[in-house]
């Protein structure tokens, strides 16, 4: 199953697996308020069986097996899962690990009663196989939740900036879906929408990000140049700017939850 990727899986799976060690427990991602608050909102939802896709360092799947529920973590990356293996051991947590795709699932149909993806979406080939994958393996009742960089609907020019710069910054890149693609494809897929909304989030100082995803020294420099020319509607969309000599920008961070 693994060897027969797209170059857009190989390239997320030769990323992550490269910068592994770079996603522990001081990653931005390790704070899971953003989890806790979208299920918060799911009142109905009891802990039970749960797939985290593209999961990383486990930052979500760990919450949700120290909060009670049976967890698969699931990953395109090996080095990922050891990574996230080996957390969980450290905190006494038990946890399935398994490699797979996000657009093809190993697993039976309405096997889990909660699917998550965090922060990994816009590194899928193809996130309408996703979804649908997502849908057939939950439950009658389960919850779909995704949280994501994304963009607010009407914002070509911002969106495009955007695109370029998260894939000269990071190659394993693909694209940000705005709110209304990601809604739609979760109800083409059978789900239906609970909540949808656009956080704002500070983003840290680029030198951070350029760090994290290993950048090339080249690919810094247009970034770089890429922040220095951003069109007014990219600026004012992301609030650019520099605070102390950084450059910060505030993502627009969607968070979905859709139920079967």
């Amino acid at each position: 199953m693994m060897s027969d990727l797209n170059e857009i899986q190989r390239t997320a799976q030769q990323q992550f697996d490269r910068q592994s060690d770079r996603y522990g427990k001081g990653h931005i991602l390790a704070d899971v308020a953003d989890v806790k608050g979208a299920l918060r909102r799911l009142p109905w939802l009891k802990p039970g069986r749960a797939l985290d896709v593209a999961t990383g360092a486990g930052h979500t799947g760990l919450f949700l097996a120290g909060a009670g529920w049976q967890v698969t973590l699931a990953d395109i990356s090996a080095a990922m899962l050891e990574r996230a293996a080996t957390t969980a051991r450290e905190c006494g947590l038990h946890v399935e690990t398994r490699q797979h795709t996000a657009e093809s699932f190993p697993y039976t149909d309405s096997s889990f009663d909660l699917v998550t993806c965090r922060v990994a979406a816009h590194h899928f080939s193809d996130p309408n196989a996703f979804v649908r994958e997502a849908a057939r393996v939950l439950k009658p009742g389960g919850a779909f939740l995704l949280i994501d960089g994304s963009i607010e609907d009407g914002q070509p020019v911002a969106e495009e900036w955007l695109h370029n710069v998260e894939k000269l910054r990071d190659p394993s890149h693909h694209r940000f879906l705005s709110q209304g693609n990601w809604a739609r494809l979760s109800e083409d897929a059978g789900l239906r929408v609970v909540f949808s909304e656009l956080q704002p989030f500070k983003q840290p100082d680029l030198n951070w990000y350029f760090e994290t995803a290993a950048t090339t020294p080249e690919n810094r420099a247009k970034v770089l140049e890429l922040v220095r020319h951003a069109p007014p509607e990219a600026r004012d969309l992301f609030c650019l700017t520099e605070e102390d000599g950084k450059i910060v920008w505030w993502w627009q961070r969607l968070v979905l939850a859709a139920r079967k």
